[in-house]
C-alpha cells in the first residue's frame, strides 16, 4: 500500500512539474506577452492627419508587428475633437491632435468646457497645421480672411479641430457665424461643392501640400487662399494662444506663383496614459529611426525633429517617450515631464 501511495504521489508530482513548463516558467523567469493591437485615429481623408496616420501604422506593423506583437490600424474621424472622445472612450489609443483642441481638453475649455482630460500623454510634435481659408478667386475682395464675411463658407466637420480652430479664429476676426453661412464638410466634399458652385469657401487646416488645396488648384476653378495680417494674428492669439506666422512658399500649389502670408500652430501625437511604458518606447524610436520613411509618405514630415519635438505640444510627455529622448541626451523641458515620473 505505501507503494502504491508513493508511486502516485511521483506520478502527481510529475504532472505539477509538467504543468509548470507548460506555462511558459522558465530560468530567466521572462513571459512572452501577448500581441497588442493599436488603434491611432486621425481626420477626414482630404487633410493632412489621415495619409500621415495611415503611413505610421503602416510603419509600426513593418517594424514592430513581427519582433515585438505591436498591430496598428489607422481610421479616418471627424478630427481632434472627435478624437478626444476616442481616446477617453478606449475606442483608440493614439491620435494626431492640434495644439488648440490639445490644450483646450488638458484645461476644460471650449468644447471641453466642464469635461476636461487629462488621462491622455505625448509622443512627440509632428508638424504645424497650416491654415488655408481659400474661396474662389472672384470673393477675395482684399486677399485677406476679412473676405469670408457674407461667405457660404465650410467651417470644417462637426467634432472636427478644423470647426474648433475656425471659430476660434472668426472669434478673433470679430466674426460669428451670424456673419456667413456656414456648412459643416470634411475636406474633399467641401472643395467639390466649390467646384460644383454650391459654396464659395473653406477652412482647409494641414500640412502643405494639402490634398484637397492641390486639388482645387489643379482645377479649371480660380481660387485664392486667404492671407493673415500682423494684426489678425494679435487678435487671434488674444482669444487663445496657439499660433504662429507662416509662409506657404510658392508653386507649393499648381500656379501659385507667390507666397501666401498665413498662420499655423502644430499638430502632436497623442497616446492614452495607460498603455505599457516599453511599448511607447518603441513607437516613438521607430518614428525617430524612421524619418526618411515618413517623408516619403508626405512632405509635411519633413517638420519632424529632435530640435522641434517638444514645440507648442500642450501636454506632458508618456514616460514611454521620455526614456527614449533621455537615451537620446535630448533635454526635456520641465513642463513636458509627466506628473507620474515627478511624485
Amino acid at each position: 500500500m505505501e507503494k502504491k501511495l508513493l508511486a502516485l504521489s511521483l506520478c502527481v508530482l510529475l504532472l505539477t512539474s509538467m504543468s509548470l513548463v507548460g506555462c511558459g516558467g522558465n530560468n530567466t523567469g521572462e513571459e512572452k506577452s501577448g500581441p497588442v493591437f493599436l488603434n491611432i485615429t486621425t481626420a477626414t481623408t482630404g487633410g493632412t492627419y489621415y495619409p500621415i496616420g495611415v503611413g505610421l501604422a503602416n510603419l509600426w506593423n513593418e517594424k514592430l508587428k513581427e519582433s515585438d506583437g505591436i498591430s496598428v490600424s489607422a481610421q479616418s474621424s471627424a478630427g481632434s475633437v472627435e478624437n478626444i472622445d476616442l481616446l477617453r472612450n478606449k475606442e483608440a489609443q493614439l491620435a494626431i491632435m492640434q495644439g488648440l483642441c490639445g490644450a483646450m481638453a488638458w484645461q476644460g475649455k471650449g468644447p471641453f468646457e466642464g469635461n476636461p482630460y487629462q488621462d491622455y500623454r505625448s509622443i512627440a510634435a509632428l508638424w504645424f497645421n497650416v491654415e488655408h481659408f481659400t474661396v474662389k478667386q472672384e470673393l477675395a475682395k482684399t486677399g485677406t480672411v476679412d473676405d469670408i464675411k457674407g461667405l457660404h463658407f465650410s467651417v470644417g466637420p462637426s467634432g472636427s479641430g478644423t470647426e474648433t480652430s475656425t471659430l476660434t479664429i472668426m472669434e478673433g476676426l470679430g466674426l460669428t457665424l451670424d456673419d456667413i453661412t456656414s456648412e459643416r464638410l470634411g475636406y474633399t466634399e467641401t472643395a467639390q461643392a466649390m467646384k460644383d458652385g454650391r459654396l464659395d469657401g473653406g477652412s482647409f487646416p494641414g500640412g502643405p501640400p494639402v490634398s484637397a488645396i492641390s486639388d482645387l488648384y489643379a482645377s479649371p476653378l480660380e481660387v485664392k487662399t486667404l492671407e493673415f495680417s500682423d494684426e489678425h494674428l494679435n487678435n487671434i492669439n488674444n482669444v487663445f494662444p496657439t499660433w504662429d506666422k507662416w509662409v506657404i512658399k510658392p508653386e507649393t500649389y499648381t500656379g501659385q506663383s507667390e507666397e501666401i502670408h498665413t498662420i499655423a500652430q502644430p499638430n502632436w501625437l497623442a497616446i492614452n496614459s495607460d498603455i505599457d511604458e516599453e511599448i511607447v518606447y518603441k513607437l516613438t524610436k521607430t518614428i525617430f529611426e524612421n524619418l526618411e520613411y515618413l517623408h516619403g509618405v508626405h512632405k509635411a514630415t519633413e517638420q519632424i525633429s529632435f530640435e522641434t519635438a517638444f514645440k507648442g505640444v500642450p501636454v506632458p510627455l508618456h514616460p514611454g517617450a521620455v526614456k527614449f529622448f533621455k537615451e537620446k541626451g535630448i533635454e526635456i523641458p520641465d513642463n513636458m515631464i509627466p506628473p507620474e515620473l515627478k511624485n
